[in-house]
């Protein structure tokens, strides 16, 4: 039900403040290029050449679509915490990449439909986060 109050048009709800007079567009947000980080689990019958090279037909997507790749991460082959698929184990990659305009889309698609990828998850990172090295590991020096 929608109740008209001077000339102003606003639904009848209980509680509810006036709606806001002011203007309906959105403000502008920075320019500001959003990061995302992607994982992905192999599936581990694939050979080491075979790995890389699934790994590279996303990196070609993501530039491909109008993105940039940045730090591509191997953490090699990991055991799962639980099956998947009938699989104990597979080839984890994090891939850190800045987007186009039709990378996200494009690359969520192509990522459920391949078969040599048992799981994936795409996170935008926040800007603070964004384009920082890992710490590195401090190597403790053993004195005789």
């Amino acid at each position: 039900m929608v109740h008209y109050w001077r000339n102003q048009r606003q639904p009848l709800l209980p509680g509810r403040s006036r709606p806001f007079s002011g203007s309906r567009t959105r403000p502008e947000e920075a320019s500001t290029i959003d990061t995302y980080e992607a994982m992905l689990i192999v599936i581990p019958e694939l050979d080491e050449e075979q790995v890389e090279n699934t790994v590279g037909r996303f990196r070609t997507i993501i530039e491909r679509t109008g993105g940039e790749v940045g730090e591509v991460n191997n953490w090699g082959r990991r055991k799962l915490a639980y099956e998947i698929d009938h699989r104990a184990d597979g080839f984890y990659y994090v891939i850190e990449f800045t987007t186009g305009e039709r990378t996200l889309p494009e690359l969520k698609r192509i990522l459920r439909v391949s078969d040599d990828i048992l799981r994936h998850m795409i996170v935008k990172l926040p800007p603070t986060y964004a384009h920082q090295p890992l710490p590195e590991t401090e190597t403790a020096e053993v004195s005789s």
